[in-house]
């Protein structure tokens, strides 16, 4: 067999012998969990295929839910459970995270003090308060993306919370922003979670950044989680609160109508975005 191999690898020019697509695709896979991810550029040289065929073998994987899709190649699924980085999370359910960003923005009103997580939804809630453009509102937050996109609104008052820098989420925590928060009183709170337990209450894979979230929840008079519906039912490393302290949860039509009777059975309002609209129903 091997000299049948080498044989096909001198008549390819030297190159090594094209595999059939399936055989290719279960090679990508193998070379994912190896690594933990790939890009396309590194796909497309270890295969000799063109840049298009691998990002045609990346979703097709994607589509079979092999894998993840990430801005410019892929990532294990089971690490999606982990904390993965900014660039990941972020090419995940953006239809559904914009219609969420819409829907919790449309909560805001004039002269209010927002306080933003970081994440990726939370992000796109910025972004909506940005489109809207209120007046004299004042947004917190711990996230350095979010800060970016609001710094350049003069309408914005907007208060960055220090600490340690957690570059994976391009955010802060740590004791010194638990002091801060311990200062301020904010009318509102958007929370991006990695999990939410309809019975027990929101998590995330970080133990600062879940007690960072704590204390913002207690400085806040509202606490509204955004989170897609991937996230519903499913649980992470900390435990941020207990559901009690959730007043509403703004998700997509994704989550199950059982999640969904149980978070309102605690009391949680649910509202549900039908689309990146941020049609609501």
């Amino acid at each position: 067999m091997l000299a049948a191999k080498n044989k096909e690898t001198a008549r390819n020019g030297g190159r090594k012998p094209r595999l059939l697509t399936e055989e290719r695709r279960r090679a990508i896979l193998e070379m994912i969990e190896r690594q933990g991810r790939v890009v396309i550029s590194e796909v497309s040289r270890h295969f000799d295929i063109s840049a298009v065929t691998a990002r045609a073998d990346i979703n097709a994987l994607a589509e079979r839910d092999l894998l993840v899709r990430s801005h410019g190649g892929a990532i294990r699924k089971h690490d999606l459970a982990a904390d993965a980085p900014l660039e990941v999370k972020e090419s995940q359910h953006h239809d559904e995270k914009v219609g969420i960003g819409e829907a919790a923005a449309a909560l805001v009103r004039e002269g209010q003090t927002v306080l933003l997580d970081s994440g990726t939804t939370t992000l796109e809630v910025a972004r909506a308060i940005r489109r809207r453009k209120l007046a004299r509102v004042t947004v917190v937050t711990n996230s350095l993306t979010v800060a970016w996109e609001l710094s350049p609104v003069t309408e914005i008052n907007l208060i960055m919370v220090g600490g340690m820098h957690r570059h994976i989420s391009r955010s802060f925590a740590g004791p010194q922003a638990q002091k801060l928060l311990a200062d301020l009183r904010v009318d509102h709170l958007f929370l991006g979670v990695d999990g939410l337990e309809p019975e027990m209450g929101p998590s995330t894979p970080d133990i600062l950044e879940a007690e960072l979230n704590a204390a913002m929840i207690r400085s806040a008079k509202e606490v509204t989680v955004v989170a897609d519906s991937s996230k519903i039912g499913r649980s992470s490393l900390s435990m941020i609160a207990p559901i009690s302290s959730v007043n509403r949860v703004i998700t997509d039509s994704g989550i199950s109508a059982l999640h969904k009777a149980v978070l309102e059975e605690k009391g949680v309002a649910v509202v549900v975005v039908a689309g990146a609209s941020g049609d609501a129903v």
